[in-house]
């Protein structure tokens, strides 16, 4: 074996596998392909969520990994529906994830004409008739899952006719609802998906693409498979509730004899505490319960990349859940230690203030100021340092002062010494209090020999603490976003329409007035920090040059990782 075949075996032992990509293989190896198309085909009817990210991350990586390529393809037959503002949402998201799909962008809308045609080969041959049932009619007819159904009274119609009305339904000549092109298949198959479906129906509405060109519209069951066949997608890889529906992708391509497409179905993916129905997400937005379909707080794409999520933090995460024939339920502590993982990597770390208690130095000169130097980001030396200005004033956390604190409180008190990040060591020597008796000042002094945060004598303090020079501060607001749910399983509950006995009440707490190193006062939106000791920060695009806004995009404590420790259970569970 040379080197470059070496390599190559090396490469596929340490590929990824499972069921979709050892299939795959399999096809590639026995040449019912010449190479791998896959697609993913979203309906633009919504904004995307996490889970949706699950569907392309696989067909564009799977892609990548077999030397192929992904389309983009939407499936827009539905009209009443679907917005060009969703197309454009759903390409915008799919390239902040990392991918591509270069000049394959499709639309179902640019084969209306083909899908029309090989629906009129099918009436020719004798397998697809015009039912003038209505749409509760062919429910009735189409039996349960445990009785057959029966045939349609049309169904026998003669082929001549099915020619004649199929054209005039084309031609806008029935009104909506009143006729259907359905396949004819077998009315007393268990599965009742081959029980005549439903491949057009009439609806006077306006597309967003044609306008008013066309007033039947090919269900997606139709337009999928062929639409594949057009593309010659060889993979069609599809979420788990499409598995019943395989067989009649297959019989359309057995009976038009059109390029043999190949679908395989995957699992779906949840999060705990959290909904991706887009009736319920819907609902969130319009009764205000948020703040839009991009808050932080929501599980779409446009709201994770506004939390300051980064895209690969979501792509490892799907990639670690794996792949399999039944719905995932991932720990939504899962996903949160991949984000810290990828925040703590590549977040500059800066000082705020989102609680701010002044601190008065009082043998520190009034007139002076000083810089001292703070790391970067101590996971990456190579990132240096930054210049943090010092002056007489700064400001603290306000819960980092106690005035009779507890045995284990290692932060400032009356008489207890403590270190300013990066500055020095400071001894609190009195409080000032308002007339209600709330803290509003704290007295200090300082040791000048401790400049730099460093012990002259080597004595030790316990605490350190984060702080912001009030001369020097830059004002800003804070958004503290927390999980929309306080129940694991939010479902639940929200199928039986009680939505306030699940959201959580303080899921956002908006700080009006904090404070931030000067060194931000130009950080442009979606730039992303750790502020010290609070947790990781995002710069939201409704920041000013007069105020900057930042949204917590996740807190410092890794819960995950805790659970882990004490046997909490696995990554994910399989529903059923």
């Amino acid at each position: 074996m040379n080197e470059a075949d070496a390599s190559r075996a090396d490469a596929d032992e340490n590929a990824p596998s499972d069921f979709i990509r050892d299939a795959i293989r399999e096809d590639l190896a026995a040449g019912r392909y010449e190479g791998l198309m896959t697609r993913f085909p979203p309906e633009p009817n919504g904004y995307m969520h996490i889970g949706n990210a699950f569907g392309f991350c696989l067909n564009f990586e799977v892609a990548d990994e077999f030397g192929g390529v992904c389309n983009l393809r939407f499936d827009d037959t539905n009209p009443v529906k679907e917005e060009t503002e969703f197309v454009e949402s759903i390409k915008e998201d799919i390239k902040w994830m990392g991918f591509d799909w270069g000049d394959r962008l499709y639309f179902a809308s640019d084969y209306f004409n083909d899908l029309y045609d090989l629906a009129v080969s099918l009436i020719e041959k004798g397998s697809a008739y015009v039912c003038d049932l209505s749409a509760e009619e062919v429910r009735e007819y189409r039996g349960t899952l445990n009785a057959p159904g029966r045939n349609s009274p049309f169904r026998d119609r003669a082929t001549e006719e099915n020619l004649d009305l199929f054209a005039r339904m084309k031609a806008g000549e029935f009104q909506e609802g009143s006729r259907t092109l359905r396949a004819k298949i077998d009315m007393a198959s268990p599965n009742i998906n081959m029980r005549d479906p439903v491949m057009y129906r009439i609806l006077h509405a306006e597309h967003h693409r044609t306008g008013n060109a066309w007033c039947i519209y090919p269900t997606y069951d139709w337009a999928h498979g062929q639409s594949d066949a057009i593309e010659g997608v060889t993979h069609s890889l599809c979420s788990i509730e499409f598995v019943d529906h395989r067989p009649l992708y297959d019989w359309y391509i057995g009976e038009l004899d059109i390029f043999p497409s190949r679908q395989i179905e995957f699992s779906r993916l949840f999060l705990t505490y959290t909904i991706v129905s887009k009736r319920h997400l819907r609902r969130l937005v319009h009764e205000g319960h948020v703040r839009g379909w991009d808050d932080p707080r929501m599980p779409t794409l446009r709201a994770k990349r506004r939390a300051g999520v980064p895209p690969g933090a979501i792509r490892d995460f799907i990639r670690r859940t794996g792949m399999n024939r039944r719905s995932t339920v991932a720990e939504i502590e899962l996903f949160e230690s991949y984000v810290r993982e990828h925040l703590n990597r590549t977040s500059p770390r800066v000082m705020g203030v989102i609680d701010p208690l002044k601190v008065v130095i009082e043998n520190y000169p009034e007139d002076m100021e000083e810089t001292f130097e703070a790391q970067i980001n101590p996971e990456d030396p190579s990132a240096g340092t930054r210049a943090v200005p010092f002056s007489r004033e700064v400001y603290i956390e306000r819960e980092d002062f106690m005035e009779d604190p507890p045995r284990r409180f290692h932060r400032l008190a009356p008489g207890r010494e403590v270190r300013l990040r990066a500055a020095c060591f400071i001894t609190c020597t009195d409080v000032i209090k308002d007339e209600d008796g709330s803290v509003v000042e704290l007295r200090c002094t300082f040791d000048p020999e401790s400049r730099g945060g460093s012990s002259p004598d080597g004595r030790r303090v316990r605490g350190t603490l984060h702080w912001v020079s009030v001369r020097h501060a830059v004002e800003a607001e804070v958004r503290l976003y927390d999980r929309l749910f306080r129940v694991k399983d939010p479902q639940e509950i929200t199928d039986g329409g009680d939505f306030e006995a699940a959201l959580n009440p303080d899921s956002l707490v908006v700080r009006p007035k904090c404070y931030v190193e000067p060194g931000l006062k130009s950080a442009r939106p979606e730039s992303r920090y750790q502020f010290e000791r609070l947790g990781y920060f995002c710069v939201d695009p409704d920041s000013t040059p007069e105020k900057l806004v930042f949204n917590r995009t996740i807190t410092l404590r890794d819960t995950w990782a805790r659970m882990q420790k004490r046997g909490k259970p696995p990554r994910a569970r399989r529903g059923g």
